[in-house]
């Protein structure tokens, strides 16, 4: 298998198409050690669309180990001031931002307290992301870059020739040309979210073994794919992969139970949570169990006011390409990208009509939660129906055996 050629086509596909970078802007990357090749060919990549400028960010993940286990505990939370001038640098030149996932170590942190591995969040990082986020202010791309560790946690053997053709599958390289690819299948995203908005449900109702969740809309919720447009209009798709519609739900008046269909690796916390369950009563997670990381998620939970309560929820059917590779990533860009999930933490204000500009009181009291947490887990596949829920009480099937039926 020629990785070297998937490598330079997906950094091609980051940026042409998961930021659209264009000639004159400065990129910034974000990326572990183990990502170097793929780090190296974005920055091809991004100097051959006309970057100005490119600046590589490596950060490794046993130095956050070490602030975890050794730091004093207001250390956990606190953000380094040149952070977050980096990122109003970014704002203010309207320069862009590539994430690099896929974990060497996906069991890090695994042997680490708990409560300190949940907390260890850099809390104004996450607010002045959640502000640029929903202001649309900074065009940003995740990808991922198959690795040894990565392929041994998927697979149970170190077989990066086998992620990466799983990896190449889901984000269409194969394609004769996966940037008109990913165009044309972002196209028929916006399709689905459109037939949803006709639809104006009330709610959302997810059925299945350990699943019987209710979950409200705003009156302005909107459904959106990953056809992303700046302040200045310039379209971009953050995840490649992408196979989603998602909205942005009433975060007060979630109900019932869900169950996780796969498990959840969380990337900064070094751990994986497998067979988790939340109830949700008036909106809130009331209880929450796991098989493992359990009380990582607690902990998660226990940051701010808003992060037990809802702010996500997102489709995707049999039509998947993630999906269709049949292969259980462990790693969110991908899993999110196979099947139905949810997130609790902060809501998106672009997805409710009329929320733009809101402050973060007017924002809550409008039913779009807030919270420094957004964490995505799957709660989709065969075994699991949708329904949409009219204002009259009438139920529409929107997905069935893991098809789509509107």
């Amino acid at each position: 298998m020629d990785t070297a050629k998937l490598t330079t086509s997906y950094a091609n596909l980051a940026v042409r198409v998961g930021t659209n970078l264009q000639p004159g802007q400065d990129l910034l990357i974000d990326a572990s050690l183990e990502h170097v090749p793929l780090a190296r060919e974005l920055t091809r990549a991004a100097f051959e669309a006309g970057a100005r400028h490119v600046d590589v960010r490596y950060v490794d993940p046993h130095v956050r180990r070490a602030m975890i286990e050794y730091a004093e505990d207001d250390v956990l939370s606190w953000t380094p001031p040149y952070i977050l001038t980096r990122f109003e640098h970014l704002e203010q030149q309207r320069g862009a931002v590539i994430s690099v996932v896929g974990e060497a170590e996906p069991e890090l942190f695994a042997d680490l307290d708990p409560q300190r591995v949940g907390r260890a969040r850099m809390v104004a990082r996450a607010e002045q992301w959640n502000r640029q986020l929903n202001a649309r202010a900074i065009p940003w791309a995740i990808v991922a870059f198959p690795n040894a560790g990565w392929a041994e946690a998927a697979f149970g053997e170190p077989d990066v020739d086998r992620l990466w053709d799983a990896v190449a599958k889901a984000t269409r390289l194969y394609d004769p040309d996966p940037i008109e690819a990913w165009w044309a299948r972002v196209k028929e995203l916006g399709v689905r979210a459109g037939t949803l908005n006709e639809q104006k449900f009330e709610a959302i109702h997810f059925s299945g073994p350990g699943t019987d969740l209710r979950v409200p809309l705003n009156a302005g919720s909107r459904w959106m794919s990953a056809d992303f447009e700046t302040s200045w209009g310039q379209k971009h798709v953050p995840n490649l992969p992408t196979e989603e519609v998602f909205t942005t739900p009433d975060y007060r008046g979630v109900e019932g139970a869900v169950r996780s269909t796969r498990p959840l690796q969380l990337p900064n916390e070094g751990v994986t949570v497998r067979d988790l369950s939340i109830r949700f009563a008036s909106g809130k997670a009331v209880e929450v169990q796991a098989t493992e990381g359990a009380e990582v998620i607690k902990a998660q939970m226990a940051l701010d006011e808003g992060a037990p309560y809802l702010g996500e929820i997102a489709l995707v059917d049999e039509t998947s390409a993630v999906g269709r590779t049949g292969v259980s990533f462990g790693n969110t860009l991908f899993d999110e990208n196979a099947t139905c999930h949810i997130a609790y933490g902060t809501g998106f204000t672009f997805a409710v009509e009329g929320a733009d500009g809101l402050s973060i009181e007017e924002q809550k009291a409008a039913g779009i939660n807030y919270s420094q947490v957004h964490t995505d887990f799957m709660i989709g596949g065969p075994e699991v129906d949708v329904d949409g829920i009219t204002s009259s009480g009438g139920i529409v099937p929107i997905i069935r055996d893991d098809a789509w039926q509107l």
